[in-house]
């Protein structure tokens, strides 16, 4: 098995790094980015301080044979990083798609077609780009992927590299998690310039209780139910975080965010349910207007 990491941001990059411990892995990614890995490595900082070498690429040539490859641009980038390796695919590549969301996997459909597998996923690690070569670890957890005929033993190679892969029986409801996660932590983060801890104070609680009922409230027309306190465990679970967000980063660097594939993906399905989602939908305003601006000042 061989992997090629497509779109070495800061997840892309850390996970092209652990599994180069034991497999043949090729990083694409950005001119400045690649240069600094060749010549000197991949250096993770934050919570492990480790230097791995990995071979990395700003195009890919070709695709080998068994060859899995990683998605981990932003859902916004999908076409753009698809697209010029679609011709090579073969019907023994494996792309998995390692993006926040909702139903990235068929972004990546739409392109490929039927040449390929084409396998969902979610990450729960956190890691933030520090400079070109240099990745912080911010959060340590696990890789969740989609049931398929491939899934078991992609999720044996990230296990074996320290990525924790786990094939889920339930990966709607593990996306939904993530999404609902994702909708009260990436925009409030960014519209509030915090870091991500500060998401958990309690002064924000009732935001926070809106959004996540009016996303509650799409899930269960889509047939995903929970019985979770999402407030007490987004709280908890972020309290102790220093990271920021990728949303914030994104507004910070002048980026598009993923706010369409986020609260904006909550507020088109509710329209399709016939639920109204005001509060969500004015996250997606609010966040296109920072965008529009160009606002780069904390």
């Amino acid at each position: 098995m061989r992997f090629v990491v497509l779109g070495a941001g800061a997840i892309g990059t850390l996970y092209g790094a652990k599994l180069a411990t034991a497999y043949d892995v090729t990083l694409v990614g950005r001119r400045d980015h690649v240069d600094r890995i060749r010549a000197d490595g991949v250096h993770i900082t934050g919570l492990e301080e480790t230097t791995y070498r990995v071979d990395a690429v700003t195009e890919l040539p070709r695709i080998e044979d068994d060859t899995v490859i990683v998605l981990t641009t932003k859902v916004t980038g999908t076409r753009a990083a698809i697209e010029p390796v679609a011709p090579s695919l073969r019907a023994d590549t494996t792309i998995l798609c390692l993006q926040n969301g909702l139903h990235s996997e068929r972004l990546v459909t739409a392109v490929v077609g039927d040449r390929c597998l084409v396998v969902r996923g979610i990450t729960h690690f956190g890691a933030t780009f520090v400079s070109p070569g240099r990745v912080a670890l911010k959060a340590i957890g696990h890789t969740v992927i989609a049931p398929s005929e491939r899934s078991d033993a992609i999720a044996a190679a990230l296990s074996a590299t320290g990525l924790d892969g786990r094939v889920s029986n339930a990966i709607d409801e593990e996306i939904w998690r993530k999404l609902i996660f994702n909708c009260v932590v990436n925009p409030l983060t960014a519209v509030g310039r915090i870091d991500v801890g500060s998401v958990a104070d309690e002064r924000l609680d009732p935001v926070k209780q809106l959004i996540i009922d009016e996303c509650l409230d799409v899930a269960r027309r889509e047939g995903v139910r929970f019985g979770d306190d999402f407030l007490a465990v987004i709280n908890e679970t972020f309290r102790p975080s220093r990271n920021l967000s990728s949303m914030h980063q994104d507004l910070l660097r002048g980026r598009p965010t993923e706010i369409d594939y986020l609260n904006g993906a909550v507020v088109a399905l509710g329209r399709e349910h016939g639920i109204e989602c005001p509060v969500n939908a004015s996250l997606v305003a609010i966040v296109k207007a920072l965008e529009a601006r160009r606002h780069v000042s904390v």
